[in-house]
């Protein structure tokens, strides 16, 4: 147990101090380390205990930069958006939330290979505009727990700086991760284990906190910047790998390709229904859906019961190719292919 604890402790420790660089995007880091440790609903909760932490030591440190003009507007249509964020999250599936959220990061990549993070400066956004983007976070974050670089944009787009983007983030979003990990309680999404890993969650919070005003000066903005979406893209991969899998296993799902003499052939199971997908280089790409005999018509039906023989099993296929639509039956004897014929 301490081995783990330390290893989020290490792993905490670093996405804030990346968050730090690019501002914001620790929660969504941990996501998948969390994942592993927490069910995916519980996720958020650990999250929430953690980033609260980081979000008022934010505020200590660099009070003076915040924009209280961003905040009067942005945190109150966020806090009725928090609790319905969060009461969703008891009945949203955690395995598309995962793989929403992996998605989200793995578009980062773009931002990681450029040469140059411009941002020009346009027209302040109107305040129904800080109303509706305050609502959105507040929503987002109730039902994720994390919000990261999702409107950073936003952010830069109104003209702050970097030290003004992060006590404004921190003023925006404290009192939200204070009001989800109550709303988190009452849901009973807190368990004794949430509460230890959001405390080692939360150390690491203040103390990368206090680290990082001191290494932030001597490093350059564009490779703070290029660290910090790198990761995310990292984290982004891995957790689609973890919830793809998972996603798999519910669904009794198995995924294959076979190469054939003419071509290559992917077969796709997905709980009861088989699918596949074929190549050949003479009649192009094919689909094919295994139906039931009911869905054949009757004249059909008696087609294929004629070359029954000594078959005890048959698989029939819908096959759709480029603009024809041809049905394929397979004979078995003791699991042995013994005879195939297409018909219309």
């Amino acid at each position: 147990m301490w081995i783990t604890l330390l290893i989020i402790f290490a792993c905490s420790f670093l996405a804030f101090s990346i968050s730090a660089i690019c501002g914001g995007g620790a929660g969504l880091m941990l996501i998948p380390i969390l994942g592993n440790l927490l069910p995916i609903n519980q996720v958020p909760a650990a999250l929430s205990i953690g980033t609260f932490t980081s979000s008022a030591s934010r505020i200590i440190i660099f009070k003076k930069n915040i924009r209280w003009d961003i905040v009067k507007f942005f945190v109150p249509p966020a806090l009725p958006a928090v609790w319905l964020g969060a009461w969703l999250l008891k009945f949203v599936n955690p395995i598309y939330l995962e793989i929403a959220m992996g998605l989200f990061l793995v578009s980062n990549l773009p931002f990681v290979f450029r040469k140059s993070q411009k941002v020009s400066v346009i027209d302040k956004p109107k305040n129904i505009t800080l109303v509706l983007i305050g609502f959105m976070a507040g929503f987002l974050s109730g039902l994720t727990g994390a919000v990261g670089l999702l409107f950073n944009k936003f952010y830069l787009r109104y003209g702050l700086i970097k030290e003004e983007i992060v006590a404004t983030r921190a003023a925006n979003e404290v009192i939200l991760h204070l009001v989800k990990i109550v709303l988190y309680t009452l849901f009973g999404l807190i368990s004794l284990k949430v509460v230890y890993v959001g405390v080692v969650v939360a150390i690491s919070a203040i103390l990368s906190t206090w680290s990082m005003k001191w290494v932030l000066p001597k490093l350059s903005e564009l490779l703070f910047k290029k660290i910090g979406y790198f990761a995310m893209v990292v984290s982004g991969l891995v957790m689609l790998s973890q919830s793809g899998s998972d996603l798999f296993t519910t669904n009794r799902g198995a995924l294959s390709a076979n190469p054939m003499s003419n071509g290559i052939e992917a077969k796709l199971r997905w709980q009861n229904a088989n699918y596949a997908l074929e190549f050949t280089y003479d009649e192009s790409f094919e689909f094919e859906q295994v139906i039931p005999m009911s869905d054949l018509t009757p004249g059909q039906q008696n087609l294929v019961r004629t070359r029954i023989n000594h078959a005890d099993k048959i698989v029939l296929e819908a096959v759709y190719g480029i603009g024809k639509q041809t049905y394929e039956a397979y004979y078995f004897n003791q699991n042995r292919l013994i005879d195939k014929f297409s018909f219309q």
